[in-house]
């Protein structure tokens, strides 16, 4: 694994092997992004097989999303006490029970609780994984992240890769997807989990706890920060997140365009470098909102082909850097607040994201889908799969009859499509093994519509990026008036 030009850590001296780290830390991100992308990868299994609407889908994407929020905000501030190399422990025990969980699902909650015990592992990874490459590389921050970060974009592409190659070999099972997990999470348990670890960067300059605690809560700059953290988090993952289920059901291989996405995100990452040279962190950080603003609203007008990918093309340069060059701002302007401060972060953007962004844009999904049906045609369709799955022994069939049944009748009293009603009962002829004539037709009715409200879930989170350039222009203002963007040292700061 190529992780770019390592520099000599001022920690080797005490024995710690800077580069295994390094590159154990990477791998440990690799599973983190593996598991969002192959959650991402069976959001569509997931919604036939349980018969879950958009909003339970959003649920299960969040929990993917704030259980990270949650393990960051526990132990994040812990990274001093019990040690980065503890914290690794426990993710990578996190990431295996989790897996299993879910594998072994037999309905919502189960999905639901598996989600969350692999997201609270996502965040122990970047609990520990953040603060390490800050103390290994103190002098480099904002470009050392970006390149850890290269692997959770280039997870991304190796997972969803993985999950398209078992769809065309036929043993495309959502459980196996899920099983991919394993395979980093033991990779870097065998790298990090003997591995001798530094003290933090706090630590070794003696920062106390309550020191931590005050620089990370008591600076507006902080607050300036955390604000758009969940913004930048959101235009990021939000979308991200619900890729491929929206454009497979408009026909496309939602995989491959999501693989796409992040393997541009990780090649420019890995050059960040250069570009943080040329603009400054906050200048990326203004350029990013303004280009990923672009092509958000760009991808929430096409409906398939080149246009989707020059769109996609767009999105990915805009969102690329966000992530990593916002740790990389907060270490090197508030050093003292640490891995708390890192922790926070990420604990915002991921709750925001998976409580806030994922659940609203599936709600907004499911309204404009429904809008998108044709009324009477639908109607028809399900009065015909009632009629013809009626009386059916297969269970799965009888469920997709009463389903049927229950959107007609509240078509009746209201006289419009019942919401989420009527796309449920389509996703039950989908999933009950009807005959063709009815499922391919029931295709043909709810993956345009699925594919149009997903469409316009993107489009309500671009204004975002109007703020967000508001923001980072004032901080970029901001710098070239005092003379250039400044790195704060470790008692320069407080």
């Amino acid at each position: 694994m190529s992780t770019g030009p390592i520099t000599r850590s001022p920690v080797a001296a005490e024995g710690v092997d800077a580069r295994r780290l390094f590159i154990g830390s990477c791998v440990a991100l690799v599973a983190t992004s593996v598991a969002f992308a192959t959650v991402g990868a069976v959001m569509l299994a997931l919604k036939a097989e349980f018969v879950l609407n958009n909003a339970q889908v959003g649920w299960i994407g969040g929990a993917a999303l704030w259980g990270f929020a949650v393990s960051q905000v526990i132990f994040a501030p812990l990274a001093d006490t019990m040690g980065m190399r503890a914290l690794l422990r426990l993710s990578f025990l996190g990431h295996l029970a989790g897996t299993l969980i879910m594998i072994l699902a037999g309905g919502f909650w189960t999905l639901f609780i598996g989600a969350l015990v692999i997201a609270m592992a996502n965040g122990l990874v970047e609990a520990a994984c953040n603060p390490l490459v800050a103390t290994l590389y103190p002098g480099d921050k904002t470009v050392k992240l970006n390149q850890f970060h290269v692997w959770f974009p280039g997870g991304v592409v190796l997972g969803g890769l993985a999950a398209w190659a078992l769809d065309g070999s036929g043993l495309g099972g959502w459980q196996i997807k899920l099983g991919l997990i394993a395979v980093p999470t033991v990779a870097y348990g065998i790298l990090l989990l003997g591995a001798r670890f530094p003290e933090t960067e706090g630590v070794q300059a003696g920062v106390s706890m309550g020191e931590m605690f005050k620089a990370a809560l008591a600076t507006p700059f902080m607050w300036v920060m955390l604000l758009a953290m969940a913004m930048t988090a959101s235009v990021e993952l939000g979308p991200n997140r619900w890729v491929p289920a929206v454009l497979e059901a408009g026909g496309m291989a939602g995989i491959l365009v999501l693989v796409w996405i992040n393997g541009l995100m990780a090649i420019f990452r890995y050059r960040a470098g250069t570009v943080v040279k040329q603009l400054s962190p906050t200048g990326v950080l203004l350029a990013s909102a303004v280009v990923s603003g672009i092509g958000l609203t760009w991808l929430s007008y096409t409906d398939g082909g080149a246009a989707t990918i020059a769109a996609a093309t767009v999105f990915a340069l805009g969102v690329c850097y966000f992530w990593p060059t916002m740790l990389g701002v907060v270490s090197e302007r508030v050093p003292r607040s640490g891995a708390l401060g890192l922790g926070l972060m990420g604990a915002v953007g991921m709750a925001t994201v998976g409580l806030v962004t994922s659940p609203l844009m599936g709600r907004i999904a499911d309204q404009y889908a429904n809008e998108r049906l044709p009324a009477q045609e639908t109607v028809a369709f399900l009065e015909a799969s009632a009629s013809t799955l009626q009386g059916a022994s297969d269970p799965d069939r009888a469920a997709a009859a009463s389903a049927a049944r229950v959107a007609m009748q509240a078509f009746g009293v209201r006289g419009t499509l019942p919401s989420p009603e009527t796309a449920n009962a389509l996703r039950a002829v989908i999933s009950s093994g009807a005959e063709p004539s009815l499922t391919d037709r029931a295709v043909a009715l709810l993956g345009p519509a699925d594919n149009y409200g997903g469409r316009i879930s993107f489009r309500y989170v671009a204004p975002l990026c109007a703020v967000l350039a508001l923001i980072f222009g004032a901080l970029y203002a901001g710098d070239r008036r005092a003379g250039g963007y400044r790195v704060q040292r470790i008692g320069e700061d407080g």
